[in-house]
């Protein structure tokens, strides 16, 4: 059986959701990456891709996800398109996954950006990587380089994080520096083990 043990690990675009992986994975939990299966499976269709979008997506062997991903957030049939090729492949790779995680009857974290907007997964506990809105929208400028207007569509194409912090079984707290972020993630990590162990 799939997701038995599986805790989703979610958030928004810019609220540390990978640094927030990687330090539960550095504290001793097994993380499946949705993201990283995505881009797996894209450039595994670089073929796909060309025929449906043209040559001037493709970078060399590699698919150009910043310039596909422009088009994707601007373009929504060219969303549906892109979705609905790639989500059942992501979904049943991480299906896949999962059942071998679960054999070792341990909780680990599937990290799902759109855990809670797909509602694609039959996962009961969830973890949201929380950070108030006003400093997702500085740090993703900050990070992408992108203009407000551009960073506020590609935040507002997902679930507000606030809608999101109330639906998490935890809340991981990302508002401050990396200090307080990875003793949100060690305090996590134990009260996994307290309820498992």
């Amino acid at each position: 059986m799939a997701f038995e043990y599986a805790i989703a690990l979610t958030g928004g675009i810019a609220t540390g959701k990978s640094t927030v992986a990687s330090l539960l994975s550095l504290n001793g939990m097994r993380v499946i990456d949705a993201d990283t299966i995505s881009h797996e499976i894209l450039d595994a269709s670089i073929d796909w891709v060309r025929d449906i979008f043209g040559e001037e997506y493709i970078n060399g062997s590699k698919v150009n996800r910043a310039k596909l991903g422009s088009l994707v957030f601007s373009d929504e049939k060219a969303k549906k398109i892109l979705e609905e090729f790639l989500h059942p492949k992501i979904r049943e790779e991480i299906l896949q996954r999962s059942k071998k995680q679960d054999s070792f009857k341990f909780p680990y974290l599937i990290d799902i950006p759109l855990f809670f907007e797909n509602s694609a997964y039959d996962i009961k506990d969830s973890v949201v990587v929380y950070t108030p809105s006003g400093i997702q929208l500085e740090r993703f400028i900050k990070r992408n380089n992108y203009s407000k207007e551009e960073s506020l569509r590609r935040i507002n194409s997902q679930m507000p994080i606030d809608e999101k912090k109330k639906r998490a079984t935890w809340v991981i707290d990302n508002s401050k520096d990396l200090k307080h972020l990875q003793r949100e993630c060690e305090e996590f990590v134990d009260k996994i083990k307290a309820k498992y162990l």
